[in-house]
């Protein structure tokens, strides 16, 4: 039996919603993640896919309908764990899990640069799916943020302002680390931190109700003290 006709048999055997079916796509995303990990999207065919997944391209379509599918699924699954990491640690100290979170941020950009960029472009030709997910991402960031340094999330205007302007700067910052490989990851994981520390001083200073952590404090009392 080839392989087009063992994806037919697998099709008409198996219900999409079977354990077993969850299983095979969850397998082909995971392969997929491989692929494109530091491969863009026109880089590979559906064939090519096929191929070096080892398995029949009406499989893909069976499962995901076309390469779009395909590719929005991996991205999906790309930054669940991302999104996962942002929501764990509760119980931490606020500067710990944000550290946490970045680490874990810079970490995912590295390990999966095409992937990472493909969300914060938005996809191929501004897809409205990787939209949604960038979206998603960001409230998840914003969120562990809000609750990290202040333990509430029903963040002021200038407060949630200020703070999705330094998710842009994460970005930008990050996007620019990749292309020209500069600096280690540390260091733009510390440059971030201090940028994120500025970021709850000024929220502050035009809005008192909401004062930055402990950690922030501690850092603006450091510079004061540094000889001019």
């Amino acid at each position: 039996m080839n392989k087009s006709q063992r994806s037919r048999t697998e099709g008409r055997r198996t219900p999409p919603d079977s354990e077993r079916s969850q299983a095979r796509r969850a397998e082909l995303v995971a392969i997929g993640r491989q692929l494109f990990a530091n491969t863009s999207y026109d880089a590979l065919s559906v064939d090519e896919i096929a191929t070096r997944a080892n398995v029949a391209k009406g499989l893909l379509y069976y499962y995901f309908r076309n390469k779009r599918g395909y590719y929005v699924a991996v991205i999906e699954d790309s930054v669940a764990d991302l999104v996962a990491r942002a929501r764990s640690d509760a119980d931490q100290p606020a500067a710990d899990r944000l550290r946490k979170v970045l680490d874990g941020y810079l970490r995912f950009a590295q390990g999966n640069e095409a992937a990472y960029r493909t969300v914060v472009s938005g996809g191929v030709g501004f897809d409205t799916d990787v939209l949604t997910i960038r979206e998603r991402v960001r409230e998840e960031m914003l969120t562990s943020l809000a609750d990290g340094a202040y333990g509430r999330v029903d963040l002021s205007p200038i407060a949630r302002a200020a703070l999705v302007g330094w998710l842009y700067c994460v970005e930008g910052v990050t996007l620019d680390w990749l292309a020209r490989r500069e600096l280690a990851r540390e260091e733009v994981h510390n440059l971030l931190v201090m940028l994120l520390m500025d970021t709850f001083v000024t929220i502050a200073d035009l809005d008192p109700a909401w004062q930055p952590p402990e950690a922030a404090l501690a850092l603006q009392r450091a510079r004061k003290q540094q000889p001019d």
